[in-house]
């Protein structure tokens, strides 16, 4: 499966009138947060397939437009949610670490406290299905992984120990920004390939890719 990975920046490549060109073999859009919701539904609208997402810690003022889209746009809130479309199983968690009190952010223990609503799921998942989930869709990156060491774009220690438990094949994240080609997109922890969507990447299930 082709996967557009979209977060934080709106890209001129995906929000142009070639996108149904340049995309027209995705079959799914992750979109880890920090994006408006126009730019949400012209994706969606122009590819027509389905779009989940998880809020960052912006563009939080437009609750309202992104309720609309999810009840008629066909996009799809996969915060605190575990998901499945097509044979693939999602699973997101949205925010931020804790820097300023303001909406959508989390301590460490908050997050964790969302992961736990998560587990009754996902172990029906491994249980019934053979395994917990294939993607974790986060807005913040796991810690020491891609993350910054200023307080705002620190990562959850919690997510470590979620890919230890869980193993998802991807965790795919935003919130922070590249703006150097040398900049690490994609790293290996255990048994999972942890994606950095900032901007946009595709994903093949088949076989990673940059693109």
């Amino acid at each position: 499966m082709k996967i557009l990975c979209i977060a934080d920046q709106i890209d001129p490549l995906v929000y142009s009138s070639s996108i149904r060109e340049r995309y027209r073999d995705v079959e799914l859009v992750l979109s880890a947060g920090d994006l408006p919701p126009d730019y949400l539904d012209f994706v969606v609208s122009s590819l027509n397939c389905p779009l989940l997402f998880v809020f960052g810690n912006h563009h939080l003022e437009t609750l309202e437009a992104y309720r609309d889209l999810t009840k008629n746009g066909g996009l799809i809130h996969a915060g605190s949610a575990v998901c499945r479309e097509g044979d693939l199983i999602i699973a997101g968690l949205g925010g931020s670490m804790m820097y300023n009190n303001g909406a959508n952010q989390y301590t460490e223990l908050q997050m964790v406290l969302e992961i736990c609503r998560l587990i009754p799921r996902l172990i029906f998942n491994r249980i019934f299905r053979g395994r917990a989930l294939d993607v974790l869709l986060t807005h913040a990156a796991p810690q020491g992984i891609h993350d910054k060491s200023d307080p705002c774009h620190r990562g959850f220690k919690c997510f470590l120990w979620f890919m230890t438990l869980f193993k998802p094949r991807y965790l795919v994240h935003g919130h922070i920004h590249i703006y150097d080609l040398s900049d690490v997109r994609t790293t290996r922890y255990k048994e999972t390939t942890v994606i950095n969507a900032f901007g946009r990447y595709l994903l093949n299930t088949e076989d990673t890719e940059q693109n």
